[in-house]
């Protein structure tokens, strides 16, 4: 006897998203989670709630001129798809783009989403029109972050669950997807131990039963493995170097990529394993929630990137431009560091912190704190990380700044005063007139022509080694674990495929752990505000499609 019509593994937003259409539906639902009920909504909670959008009024606002097809083209160009299996990755891309540039904004604004209305420029591609990048800002931020986009789907879910539609399952651990003959019947893994650690801190994984649930459906919707370092560094393309030896984690720990393997030995096909998303600007949070907990700098495009040796980042790998690109060079430099050398203005206009707890004035939807941001100095949580955070130094001297420098970093002393003093200089000698051969120069006068830049993101070009503009700030940049690109296999109804292509009967797939979409909606590299968006689609489609086929 059937305990549900549909069983979803995961409590994330994926998950809620399948589980609110279902409702919608008149389906019954369980949501098994191995995490405790103060963690429902997963990963997303701690999200800076960026959203993809193409062609939006926030964007006519701010005149930005978009359109689906210049999207779809930076899309592609970024995705550069390039293996048989990018067949449903492809069309996944196709559906998603005409999504955002569709009903996406209208759909959420009904179920209670509001936007702030300066768009971010996130990716600004790689230097060419036909390649990697965003032509134009398509950032959406939430007004409410992780916690603002999660909200209507929790909140639709405990309505549904209030009419018995709908019912949780928390620290419920997935271990096997059970199949009666060739069909998906259901789920079996083990009860954990009541947990009451804080949303996102690490929670036991002791076991006191076990349990099994059968259902016409399951939908997959346990997230990536950004917080697995093993299965990180087995993953890794050689194409961006060797993996790191250290690395710091930017997903709570329950992000394990454990229903990867567990939907594999059910049927589904796991596909661009290799594709992965990590940020090269991370830094230790001072107060950590989760094992290694990083956060993530959000650069405006002025501060002077070096590497680990002093050297200048070549041409266009500048602050936001191309992070794997970034990457991949920061790991052929044989270390796995890299260093932001900036200025007290460059800090107070250009440093956001990505997450939904570093961002309180747009978490808690205050337009007070807000405007407080941007006129009076220094963000709050940017401040206690330069007071408080590890990778942070702040001199008035050039050559106190870089003996510190030498001194965090440890072992031989790699950074020269005397070359990275050039490097400032004659950097400053490139804003004495209004054209310069320096590129950054140049792409940092044309970021101040989008409105949107000028006002809030980026500090007007100043010389760092003017005492007026100072202190100097250095901040070491460590590689940041984040999102898996490839994953399960889906058509556009999120059914898992098998190795041959069809699918497995009653088994669908949601969200990160299949590549948001397809097996890896965004192919080799990410557009931004793409991975929120990738959980809502996929939920949607995984949600409808299972509704439909349930008798």
């Amino acid at each position: 006897m059937a305990d549900a019509d549909v069983i979803i593994v995961g409590a994330g937003l994926a998950g809620l998203v399948a589980a609110a259409e279902l409702a919608d539906a008149g389906r019954k639902v369980i949501i098994v989670d191995q995490e405790p009920e103060q963690s429902l909504g997963g990963q997303a909670f701690w999200s800076f709630g960026g959203l993809f959008l193409v062609d939006s009024p926030e964007q006519r606002r701010m005149r930005i001129r978009d359109s689906h097809d210049l999207a779809l083209e930076d899309w592609m160009g970024t995705a550069a798809f390039d293996r048989p299996e990018d067949l449903w990755p492809r069309k996944w891309a196709e559906a998603y783009v005409g999504f955002a540039a569709g009903e996406k904004r209208s759909w959420l604004i009904e179920r209670g989403l509001k936007f702030f209305p300066v768009v971010g420029w996130a990716e600004r591609g790689g230097g060419n029109a036909v390649g990697h990048g965003n032509s134009v800002p398509r950032f959406h931020i939430t007004w409410g972050t992780g916690p603002g986009v999660i909200e209507p789907f929790v909140l639709r879910a405990r309505e549904a669950q209030k009419r018995g539609l709908v019912a949780f399952r928390f620290r419920h651990r997935v271990n096997e997807i059970i199949r009666t003959g060739d069909t998906v019947t259901g789920v079996r893994g083990d009860i954990l131990e009541p947990s009451s650690v804080e949303r996102g801190r690490k929670s036991s994984r002791a076991a006191t039963g076990d349990f099994e649930l059968h259902a016409q459906a399951v939908i997959v919707a346990s997230g990536g493995i950004g917080g697995n370092h093993e299965l990180v560094r087995k993953n890794w393309p050689p194409r961006l170097g060797a993996p790191p030896k250290r690395m710091i984690t930017g997903v709570p720990d329950h992000v394990d990529g454990r229903m990867l393997a567990i939907t594999e030995a059910a049927g589904g096909r796991i596909i661009n394993r290799d594709r992965m998303w990590h940020y090269v600007e991370g830094i230790r949070n001072w107060a950590p929630i989760w094992s290694e907990h990083a956060i993530r700098i959000l650069p405006g495009p002025s501060s002077l990137w070096l590497d680990a040796r002093g050297n200048r980042l070549p041409v266009p790998l500048y602050p936001g431009f191309d992070t794997l690109a970034t990457l991949s060079h920061i790991m052929g430099t044989g270390f796995d560091y890299s260093w932001f050398i900036l200025t007290r203005k460059i800090i107070q206009k250009e440093f956001a912190l990505s997450g939904s707890e570093q961002n309180p004035d747009l978490t808690g939807k205050s337009w007070r704190q807000v405007l407080g941001r941007a006129t009076s100095g220094i963000p709050g949580p940017v401040k206690a990380f330069m007071e408080k955070g590890e990778d942070f130094i702040v001199e008035a001297d050039l050559a106190k700044l870089v003996a510190r420098m030498n001194a965090l970093a440890g072992g031989e002393p790699l950074l020269d005063v005397a070359q990275v003093e050039r490097e400032i200089r004659a950097r400053d000698m490139q804003l004495d007139n209004p054209f310069s051969k320096d590129a950054q120069v140049t792409a940092l006068r044309g970021a101040r022509a989008y409105l949107g830049d000028k006002l809030i993101r980026t500090a007007k070009p100043h010389k760092m080694l003017d005492p007026a503009n100072g202190p100097l700030i250095a901040v070491r940049l460590n590689i940041l674990t984040r999102k898996t690109l490839g994953g399960l296999q889906t058509d556009l109804d999120s059914r898992v495929l098998d190795a041959a292509g069809q699918p497995v009967p009653g088994l669908y797939a949601v969200g990160e752990v299949a590549g948001f979409g397809g097996g890896g909606v965004h192919g080799y590299a990410a557009l931004e505000g793409t991975f929120l968006g990738g959980c809502i689609f996929s939920g949607r489609s995984a949600g409808r499609a299972a509704a439909a086929t349930i008798a």
